[in-house]
Parts: structure tokens; C-alpha cells; sequence
């Protein structure tokens, strides 16, 4: 066999094979009958391709038009490229020339003649012979009347009186009237900065910001520069504020009054019917004395009402406890109306806000004292608890609805009932922490 023979034998059985595979994995996977490459199925008579020659596609077959044989380019139809030999193109305008051409008669058209369409109406005038906008009077035009500036600076609104002109504008009595009563104005739109740095003291991210609080009320000023002189800031009441033991209290503290409008004073107060006097103070609190050999503290979780927890205040004032641990979920104790409600008392008692009651309970444990919960399934009174444990007492409060949370029970030492009749299921916060104070404070003095 010759070598021209071997070589194409080589390449069609190379083409007849998958593309990876080799001659030995062919043996080893004989085809199928009909799988053939050569007799695909579904293809026609499709011709393989090692049978098929280049340009053998049919009736349309690249081989089959010769290079000349193409149409020239302009054979495409009424209009063609080829027809017209350049610059044979019909002009727009029949009397359109060349620039600076000479016509038959003769006349060269140069760039400046004032005959050029361009410049046909470009004649020289003077700045009053124009017409200005219609009839409007040109500005100084000699011979004419002379129009006065007198409109209005501002556009008339449908629902406001006419404006001032210029000249009533630049008139200073007016002009000081309208100052003056500006002043006396209650207009709440009319507020100067300092009054909005109070007016940011009734949100909470105010205070926070501000690092002050508001204490409202003839009693929360009292109590405030009475007991508090180092923390007040100043002293804010209405003209006409008539209280002369409160206005002397304030005098001796040598504590300035200034004086706010009626409507600023309702903006500031959280009562309907505003008292007429305010004081503003630092934000500060004195932590309890863990270390003492008997003490009573209140644990208060998730207590949201401020009334609630101004009265927690005061009873714990009242009955002599040694301070409040307020945990997280719990309203701020510089809300002006915890503060009221509190009737400024609430910076006697020592206290700490924002706290893990978790780690609380621990520590408290830590420094000696007994955790006591309220529940309403407990099982004994305060009284049955043994007494070595009611030493160091800290009572655990919970929220208005929720109750205290179970998991915080959990972790108490003990569990209390107050007892009462059947007939009511539960008492509030405030009155059941008020009870316990009670029956605590007896507990210490019979332990003496």
C-alpha cells in the first residue's frame, strides 16, 4: 500500500472518531446499528463530512458565482450611485452661485455687499428707535415721560393684602413698628435658640444630648433649688408668677427668673393646665450603698408608666430605702412627668438607670442580699421568710401588664404573695411596692 493510500486512510479514520476517544476505546465500544456517522438519523441525507467538498450547500453555493460576476455597485434600482458623475449635482436654488462667481450680468457677489440675504435688515439704529416689547415705553426716550420704580417687591398672594413699595419698605418708623410687634407676638413660629434649647429637653434624645432635664411645677421647683441648688441651671416662669414663697426661696439661691410668654409655656409643660414655673437641672443621680449591713433596694423591670414610677420614688423616699435599680426597658427617670409625679423627690433617693438586671441579681447576691420577687402563685408572706435572710432585702418589680419577667423569678431567692381578698386578682405596681416598703421598713426595726 502505498504511503498516499495509509495517509488519507489516517485522516478519514480520524475524522470518522470522537473527539477524545481513542481507537482502542472504539474497540472496546462497538457502535450501534444506525450509529453510524456516516447515516445519522434525522439528518437526511445529509453527506459526512470528510464526502463533502467546500461550497457544496445546495442550490446557493459560494463556489458556484465567479468573482466578476457581481453587479456593479450604482445597479440598484431608479436612483444609482454610478449614474452622475460627481459634482453633476441639481442645485436647490436655481439662482444659487458659486461664491464670488460672476452671472451673465456680469455682477460679482462679494461677502460684504448689504444685498446678502444675511445682512439684508442689519441697518444701523439707534437704541430708541427699536420697539421695547410691544407698546412698552423705551427706556428714557427723549421727548417721553419718565416711568417711576414704585412697584411691589413681592408678588401679591390671592389671600394677603398688598405689599409695601420700595420707599414704605425703606421707611424706618415702619420698619420698627413691625420689629416691635414681632416681639410682643405669640406666634409660635417666632422662637429664639435659647427657647429651642428647651423646648429639645421634652425628648429624650434631647436630654440625653442636652445632659438637662425639666422639673415642672410649683413642687419640683421647690424641691429642686431647695435640695438640688447645684444642679439647677435656671428658673423659668410666666409674667405675673405670684407665688412669694417660692419666688423668695429662689431669690436666696440667688437663682436668676426669666420671664416666658404664656403659649411658650404651654409648649414646654406636659400638663394640660401649666403651673406657670419650671426649673431646669443637670442630669445626675448618686448610686446606692451596696456595702451597708441592712438595706432595702427595689429592682424595677420594664415599669413604663412614668406615674408608676414616680410613685416607686416617693414611697421608697418615704419608707426609707437605700435606693432603686431600673432596668432596661424602663422609662427614664428625667421624663418630666416621672419627675412630677415624683414631685422632685426622685434625686433623694439614690438610684441607677439602664442596668442588666442579670448581672444586677448576681452581684447583689454577691454583696449579701436576698432577691424577693412578687408572684401571685408564691406561697408565704414577707414575714414567713427566716430573718437572718431579710437583713439585706432587694425586692423585684415588675411591669404593669407583663408582670415581672419568669426568668428573673427563677433567679430570685424567694417568692412572696401580698395577701388580699379573692376578689381581686392583682394590685398595681406602685401600691404592691408601696405595701412591701412597709412591712420591710417594720422588719429592720424589730431586727434592731
Amino acid at each position: 500500500m502505498s504511503e498516499e493510500n495509509n495517509e488519507n486512510r489516517t485522516v478519514k479514520a480520524t475524522l470518522n472518531r470522537k473527539f477524545g476517544v481513542s481507537e482502542a476505546a472504539d474497540r472496546r465500544n462497538p457502535r450501534r446499528d444506525g450509529d453510524s456517522r456516516d447515516s445519522r438519523e434525522g439528518r437526511g441525507d445529509r453527506k459526512s463530512f470528510g464526502d463533502r467538498k467546500f461550497g457544496d450547500r445546495g442550490e446557493r453555493r459560494f463556489g458556484d458565482r465567479k468573482f466578476g460576476d457581481r453587479k456593479p455597485f450604482g445597479d440598484r434600482g431608479e436612483r444609482r450611485f454610478g449614474d452622475r458623475p460627481f459634482g453633476d449635482r441639481p442645485r436647490r436654488d436655481d439662482d444659487r452661485r458659486e461664491f464670488n462667481h460672476e452671472g451673465a450680468e456680469g455682477e460679482g457677489r462679494s461677502f460684504n455687499r448689504e444685498d446678502r440675504p444675511f445682512n439684508r435688515d442689519r441697518r444701523p439704529r439707534s437704541f430708541g428707535d427699536r420697539p421695547f416689547r410691544g407698546d412698552r415705553k423705551p427706556f428714557n426716550r427723549d421727548g417721553g415721560e419718565r416711568r417711576e420704580f414704585s412697584r411691589p417687591i413681592y408678588r401679591q398672594r390671592p389671600e394677603e393684602q398688598p405689599v409695601e413699595t420700595v420707599e414704605e419698605v425703606l421707611d424706618e418708623a415702619a420698619l420698627e413698628a413691625r420689629v416691635a410687634q414681632a416681639e410682643v407676638s405669640e406666634d409660635v413660629n417666632f422662637n429664639p435658640p435659647w427657647f429651642k434649647k428647651l423646648l429639645a429637653l421634652t425628648t429624650e434624645k434631647g436630654r440625653e444630648r442636652e445632659g438637662r432635664f425639666i422639673g415642672e411645677g410649683v413642687h419640683v421647683v421647690q424641691e429642686l433649688v431647695s435640695h438640688h441648688r447645684e444642679l439647677v441651671v435656671g428658673v423659668y416662669a410666666v409674667e405675673g408668677f405670684a407665688d412669694e414663697g417660692l419666688i423668695e426661696t429662689i431669690n436666696e439661691a440667688e437663682i436668676k427668673i426669666n420671664i416666658l410668654t404664656e403659649d411658650q409655656m404651654k409648649r414646654l409643660s406636659s400638663t394640660v393646665t401649666p403651673q406657670g414655673v419650671i426649673a431646669v437641672a443637670r442630669i445626675a443621680s448618686k448610686k446606692p450603698a451596696y456595702e451597708s449591713s441592712r438595706s432595702i433596694l427595689t429592682l424595677v423591670d420594664a415599669v413604663q408608666d412614668p406615674g408608676n414610677l414616680g410613685t416607686l420614688f416617693r414611697t421608697s423616699l418615704g419608707f426609707g430605702s437605700d435606693g432603686m435599680i431600673l432596668g432596661r426597658g424602663t422609662v427614664s427617670p428625667f421624663n418630666p412627668k416621672v419627675v412630677r409625679g415624683s414631685s422632685g423627690t426622685f434625686l433623694r433617693v439614690p438610684f441607677e438607670f439602664d442596668v442588666d438586671l442579670i448581672d444586677q441579681i448576681n452581684f447583689l447576691r454577691s454583696k449579701g442580699y436576698t432577691i424577693i420577687a412578687t408572684d401571685l402563685h408564691g406561697k408565704q408572706s414577707l414575714r414567713e421568710i427566716p430573718q437572718h435572710k431579710l437583713r439585706k432585702m432587694a425586692f423585684l418589680v415588675g411591669n404593669e401588664g407583663a408582670g415581672t419577667n419568669p426568668y428573673f423569678i427563677e433567679l430570685a431567692d424567694e417568692t412572696v404573695k401580698i395577701p388580699m381578698s379573692s376578689d381581686l386578682e392583682s394590685l398595681n405596681v406602685a401600691v404592691a411596692h408601696g405595701i412591701l416598703s412597709y412591712e420591710a421598713a417594720q422588719i429592720l426595726d424589730e431586727l434592731k
